[in-house]
């Protein structure tokens, strides 16, 4: 498997880089829209044919990329079952598997930062956990129809449910972290280790974080698919 984590530094997003050595097919999950360019030279040089530009959520903080993508390489764009994004290719639900060549992308359902949150299991080892959970850190709840008792439920029975060993690759990172296991964040992530449901949604309830600057313009964008 080759395996890439590309970072836009304006809005701190991680996107992901899939691929099958063999068949060369490959999917982009959270593109941003100004490192479409950037991207897309990537995969040219290392011969890749883009499948796939798939979506944890509609965004909030940055445009995505796919309707770029999806113009340019005849990409299927993939989102969550709920997602509002009627100009999507492809609505995927929970426990369904999209297959690289060899490789196997499962769906997982994680609600609670946003109701139409998905995460992504890729070959059982690698997590792409979107916004719902971070680096010693989680995404909010206090918009998009989040509910942080739904996000402590997703974190605690899906991803702790994992083997420990299981890495961790969020959608967003504020402190220069790049990966983290699900053995880690069980024991060192301050949102949630040794938290019972209710401290998570008292801890959650009281964060008075200020609203991303692009939320205005990215979350209509992204329910369009990226059109601007």
């Amino acid at each position: 498997m080759l395996f890439r984590q590309l970072f836009d530094q304006e809005t701190w997003t991680y996107t992901y880089l899939i691929a099958d050595i063999e068949t060369k097919e490959a999917a982009l999950v959270d593109p941003v829209l100004e490192q479409v360019s950037r991207d897309l030279t990537l995969i040219g040089e290392l011969g890749l044919t883009l499948k796939y530009s798939i979506e944890t959520h509609v965004h909030a903080d940055h445009i995505t990329g796919t309707g770029e993508l999806r113009k340019l390489t005849n990409c299927l764009g993939i989102v969550p079952e709920k997602a509002q994004v009627n100009c999507a290719d492809r609505h995927i639900i929970d426990g369904e598997i999209l297959m690289l060549g060899n490789i196997d992308i499962k769906a997982i359902a994680t609600p609670g930062h946003t109701n139409c949150h998905f995460s992504y299991l890729v070959n059982n080892t690698h997590l792409l956990t979107g916004d719902a959970l971070f680096i010693r850190g989680c995404g909010r709840t206090d918009f998009q129809s989040g509910n942080s008792g739904n996000l402590y439920d997703s974190i605690t029975q899906k991803f702790f449910t994992l083997s420990d060993d299981t890495l961790v690759y969020p959608g967003h990172d504020y402190h220069g972290h790049t990966l983290s296991t699900i053995g880690e964040e069980k024991q060192f992530n301050p949102r949630i280790s040794h938290k019972n449901r209710e401290d998570f949604i008292k801890i959650m309830d009281n964060l008075n974080l200020p609203n991303p600057s692009k939320i205005m313009e990215a979350v209509p964008a992204n329910q369009l698919c990226g059109k601007v």
